[in-house]
């Protein structure tokens, strides 16, 4: 005969069976295995940033284990005890401490540094030293202000320097020498623009018929007959040179008249004795002319 299951019994074995699946899902999403032994120890700190329950604790960037449990120290008000778990394997020697690591997308999480050099280890419900790394604030208090507090007096004349250009007078005077030459520029600007509108085309009108008249030279320079002309320009020279050679030679009037020292001579002599004469005449005309009256 079958034994049967009254409607109470199921009721509570599917809750059983819930409780334990929203149990095991929850610490399965959390990062929990509950099938794996853990130690269990505790860290105090004195502030813990955005550490939150279920955070990884990582050894030299490996996860070995999560934060089980965040609680405040209200018995003695001096600080917050983190209860972590880690793997069973995973032995801590004393010195060891932990730190708070914050990330910018993964929140903060726990960092176990290692004293490697200790012979002795912590056993499990052992509490760990906390350190809280410097904050935002704590760092620009510490080095970033003494930087800021020593360049104030270099800002300060950096600024009183500034002030000074930019009243003194000269400046002022450079901007309206400025306004003034840009003010001349858009004016020659505009004369320019008027000039390559009216005076430009008529230029270029100029400059085509110039080029035109070239063309025409050139073509012109291009039917001489270059030759016949050379010969001729020839023929002249070679009559020059006998002209030449002739007016150096004494066989001619013109040869002896050039090269003839004493024909030169004969000819300067009697126009000397020519002048002496009509000095003579003049000054004695009755011994040459003769006058009787019959």
């Amino acid at each position: 005969m079958k034994k049967k299951f009254n409607r109470e019994t199921k009721i509570g074995l599917v809750t059983l069976v819930g409780l334990f699946l929203l149990y095991f899902g929850l610490n399965y999403l959390k990062g929990v295995d509950v099938f794996k032994p853990t130690n269990h120890y505790f860290v105090r700190f004195q502030s813990i940033s955005e550490l939150q329950k279920s955070a990884p604790v990582y050894v030299d960037g490996f996860k070995v284990g999560l934060v089980n449990s965040v609680n405040y120290d209200y018995e003695t008000n001096k600080g917050i005890i983190i209860e972590i778990a880690l793997e069973k394997d995973m032995r801590i020697k004393t010195g060891t401490y932990v730190k708070i690591t914050t990330g910018l997308t993964t929140g903060a999480s726990l960092n176990l540094v290692l004293n490697r050099e200790s012979a002795t280890y912590y056993t499990p419900g052992d509490t760990l030293k906390g350190t809280n790394p410097a904050g935002l604030m704590d760092v620009v208090s510490a080095e970033i202000m003494p930087k800021v507090e020593n360049l104030l007096p270099k800002l300060d004349s950096i600024l009183n320097g500034l002030q000074l250009i930019v009243n003194h007078p000269a400046l002022i005077k450079s901007f309206d020498y400025i306004e003034t030459t840009t003010a001349n520029l858009a004016h020659s600007s505009a004369q320019l623009n008027t000039v390559m509108s009216r005076d430009l085309p008529q230029i270029v009108s100029n400059l085509n018929a110039i080029s035109s008249d070239f063309s025409e030279v050139s073509s012109q320079l291009k039917s001489i007959d270059y030759q016949a002309t050379m010969r001729t320009v020839d023929d002249a020279v070679k009559n020059i040179d006998r002209m030449t050679e002739r007016m150096n030679s004494k066989d001619n009037s013109m040869g002896l008249l050039l090269n003839d020292t004493q024909l030169y001579e004969n000819l300067n002599s009697t126009a000397f004795n020519a002048s002496e004469l009509m000095l003579d005449l003049k000054k004695n005309p009755k011994r040459y002319v003769h006058f009787s009256i019959w």
